[in-house]
């Protein structure tokens, strides 16, 4: 049996992270991961270019039933800190939009960049294992099985993850272990997911699936302005997946098609054209949706030929068409979980478990889920730093 101070189970950004920062204090750190190697969602986060972190980030990007719990570590350990790390490793990286920094080569530089400082820390790593068993031991400290060894510690990290992206290993480990310590768990759901919507109640959007524009999505009194994508399901795209996170089941969505291009305005500068609608609109948004929203709303006619009435309809399906989806397409295209590990169970400063002694919880798994952009990658390394320093 193998003594450790203390061990991490989950290789991701904030296992990883927390491994990293033991280990820096001396504290003989183990961090177990059952894929073949660390940081898999690192790895195809950003379409390969890692999303790793938003300039703008604060407590106001992420949604929890505790709404000041995040404001500790994200305040000691910022942003700004792992940029510096980036920097320190000379990944070159650029701000794409609304504060998202990218690798400009590879996520692989933050996987190598990580990997370098838990060689420079001491951290010990093992790939390939998975946990089988974890006790409590009577005398303090925790056991644990796994398919390699059997080990003990003081200090045990749980930070696998929530259930997004089950095909990149994603479980329901750190649940588990948090029912087998009697945590609360606050109800999980899909999190930043595209929208499936009803074929008989709305436009045919199969038929305009990849078709693109800007947009102002509200739902529950939230709204976004970004790109809106249409698939053979529904809908996605930035501006959808930020609302999916407001959004529950029988809920409306209010769409502004392209709030910026002034289309009410040059509406009614022209009442008096024979241009069919479809044209018109054809000139501020894509004409196969111009098209098929025409027809769908029954608009296919010379603007000059339609009464005040029509017009009126027109601009305010503009801006508020109503959508109601019919559900989302389910963890395998969420890339965040919603709920997990009720934040009162842990200790905002060192994130260790209120019951348990030296057991503590980072990450996904915890009821914090960020906006797009960076901002569950800046939530993961600050909260694995945080821990880092107490474990």
């Amino acid at each position: 049996m193998k003594k450790y101070d203390v061990i991490v189970i989950g290789a991701g950004a904030a296992g990883t992270m927390c491994g990293i920062e033991s280990a820096k204090r001396g504290r003989k750190t183990l961090l177990i991961e059952h894929n073949k190697q660390i940081g898999n969602k690192i790895l195809i986060s950003g379409g390969g270019r890692c999303n790793f972190a938003n300039i703008g980030a604060s407590h106001q990007n992420f949604i929890s039933q505790n709404e000041h719990f995040m404001k500790s570590a994200l305040s000691r350990y910022t942003q700004y800190d792992f940029i510096s790390l980036v920097e320190s490793h000379k990944i070159e990286y650029y701000e794409k939009t609304l504060g998202q920094l990218f690798c400009k080569k590879s996520s692989k530089e933050i996987i190598n960049m990580l990997l370098s400082e838990s060689k420079k820390a001491g951290l010990e790593i093992i790939t390939e294992c998975k946990v089988f068993e974890i006790k409590k031991n009577e005398n303090g400290g925790y056991f644990l099985r796994t398919q390699n060894d059997e080990f003990i510690c003081d200090s045990l990290v749980i930070a696998t993850g929530g259930l997004s992206f089950p095909n990149r290993g994603a479980t329901n480990f750190s649940y588990q272990i948090a029912e087998q310590f009697d945590l609360d768990i606050v109800k999980l759901r899909p999190g930043l997911v595209p929208l499936k919507l009803d074929i008989n109640k709305n436009l045919d959007f199969e038929s305009i699936s990849g078709v693109s524009f800007f947009a102002n999505a509200t739902c529950n009194g939230v709204n976004f302005k970004e790109s809106l994508l249409f698939t053979h399901k529904g809908l996605s795209g930035p501006v959808i997946l930020q609302i999916s996170n407001y959004w529950n089941s029988g809920d409306k969505i209010s769409i502004n098609i392209e709030p910026d291009k002034n289309i009410k305005a040059n509406l009614l500068s022209n009442l008096k054209s024979s241009l069919l609608v479809k044209n018109f609109l054809g000139k501020y948004l894509p004409a196969k949706f111009a098209d098929i929203f025409c027809d769908y709303f029954s608009f296919n006619k010379p603007i000059k030929s339609m009464n005040s009435k029509e017009i009126d309809n027109l601009i305010s399906t503009l801006e508020n068409w109503e959508i109601y989806p019919v559900g989302t397409e389910g963890y395998k295209k969420a890339e965040i979980t919603l709920g997990g590990i009720n934040t009162n169970e842990l200790s905002s400063k060192t994130f260790e478990t209120k019951k348990h002694s030296g057991l503590f919880f980072i990450g996904e798994a915890l009821d914090v889920s960020g906006w797009l952009g960076g901002y569950n990658f800046t939530w993961a390394w600050s909260c694995g730093w945080a821990a880092g320093q107490y474990v």
